[in-house]
């Protein structure tokens, strides 16, 4: 059995010839130079626009900065690291991580047994006597 394919590149795209080994076009003698000249616009055009969005990034942060100054904010950078050094602080000296803070009332010895004399006031005899035990 003989199977033959033969592709025909006229329909597809006119760069298809040329990707699988088509005859290829001469250079034009200042196509270097014409590149080079595309790069630099490219760079100039991109210089152009960092500078544009840093001078409105510029603009968004004094008017941040006067937000900040006319409330008594802080920048949330600052706040962050003041946050982190408070719980280093905490932590030091420490191989575990920091305790979460228990709200006062919460897990006193001495407030449980109140509460469970409080129950106790109000369950039957029977019941009493059995949880005393």
């Amino acid at each position: 059995i003989h199977l033959s394919l033969s592709l025909s590149f006229s329909g597809g795209p006119p760069d298809v010839g040329k990707m699988l080994g088509g005859e290829e076009k001469e250079e034009d003698p200042d196509a270097a130079q014409k590149e080079e000249e595309r790069q630099e616009a490219l760079r100039q055009q991109e210089d152009e626009r960092k500078g544009k969005y840093a001078k409105m990034e510029a603009e968004r942060e004094s008017m941040r900065q006067g937000i900040r100054d006319k409330y008594g904010l802080k920048k949330r950078e600052e706040a962050e690291a003041e946050a982190a050094a408070a719980a280093e602080e905490s932590a030091e000296g420490s191989l575990t991580r920091p305790k979460k803070a228990v709200p006062a009332g919460c897990g006193d010895e001495e407030e449980e047994e109140s509460i469970m004399d409080t129950v106790m006031k109000y369950l039957p005899g029977p019941l009493q006597d059995m949880l005393k035990k």
